[in-house]
């Protein structure tokens, strides 16, 4: 396996014979850029998932959720060692994007009833929101890995990718489950008043 250290060195002979692309360097940049961008998006969600297992009204979501704030905090761990793979410091980068999905779960919160299907149909849909954006995400940064020829971390990344994609299985499954109908049972019912 060839570690980042290895291809970072092949750089610096690169470099100092005069042949290392500019390109090289900034691609580079662009995957430590996209990573402190993932990992500030992922401490900002340990933060935040405990308002969702709060806000939750039926004990299958609260603890899918619960269980993928043990998850995330694995992951803030897995990041801080492909940082350590690349030879950088663990550094959190402002997201966003994320800091704009949470926002709209505290919407959610606000704008549902406590207690009901339908907060939870729309928590499921925030949180579906959030798993797709870091499963974009880690799907360029698997990618980006590959590309540098850094296997160990495309190992993690890959591991991350796929707990992500599970998360969001298990919550379309919630939804489809009962969910989603019982949400359409309040609804027509308060129509029916």
């Amino acid at each position: 396996m060839q570690t980042t250290k290895k291809v970072a060195a092949g750089n610096k002979k690169k470099l100092s014979a005069g042949k290392l692309n500019k390109g090289e360097n900034l691609f580079r940049d662009l995957f430590i850029d996209e990573l402190k961008d993932i990992y500030w998006a992922e401490k900002h969600l340990t933060k935040n998932l405990p308002k969702m297992i709060k806000a939750a009204t039926t004990d299958e979501l609260r603890s899918a959720i619960s269980d993928h704030l043990n998850e995330t905090e694995e992951q803030v761990k897995k990041l801080e060692r492909v940082f350590e793979l690349v030879g950088e410091k663990a550094v959190a980068k402002k997201c966003d994007a994320m800091e704009g999905l949470v926002e709209e779960v505290s919407g959610i919160i606000e704008e549902t009833e406590k207690g009901t299907y339908t907060r939870d149909a729309g928590l499921i849909t925030a949180a579906q929101k959030v798993e797709h954006y870091e499963i974009a995400s880690y799907g360029s940064l698997v990618e980006f890995a590959k590309t540098m020829g850094n296997t160990d971390a495309v190992s993690i990344l890959k591991e991350i990718l796929q707990e992500e994609k599970d998360a969001d299985l298990n919550l379309s499954e919630l939804a489809k489950k009962n969910i989603n109908e019982m949400a359409m049972k309040e609804w027509d019912d308060e129509k029916s008043e």
